[in-house]
């Protein structure tokens, strides 16, 4: 959700128009609009305080990022030394071109 898609919503939660929030946050209809358009993003803290002029606070959080990685393995992996690890990739390697040599036949 972008900033300017959270800011429409809890103005319409509260029933203001743009031109109501504008007055309250002592700046233009237009900026308003361009920033719930996302046409300009405004900073955290012009967000939080136009939220805050609504009765709504802003809430950021960060989590991890699941990429689908086996975090396991790869440490497994990584406890490995050096040099088993290039033969282990090596052989890999061979292997894929084995693979690529029987499809191109």
């Amino acid at each position: 959700m972008t900033s300017g898609q959270v800011l429409r919503e809890a103005r319409r939660r509260h029933g203001l128009t743009q031109q109501q929030l504008a007055d309250r946050a002592r700046t233009s209809q237009a900026a308003v609009s361009r920033i719930e358009r996302d046409v300009v993003s405004p900073s955290v803290d012009m967000l939080a305080h136009l939220l805050d002029l609504l009765g709504e606070e802003l809430a950021l959080e960060a989590r991890p990022i699941d990429y689908g990685h086996d975090v396991t393995l790869l440490q497994q992996n990584l406890a490995g030394a050096v040099a088993d690890r290039v033969r282990r990739q090596a052989a890999w390697a061979h292997r894929v071109r084995e693979l690529q040599r029987g499809i191109e036949r």
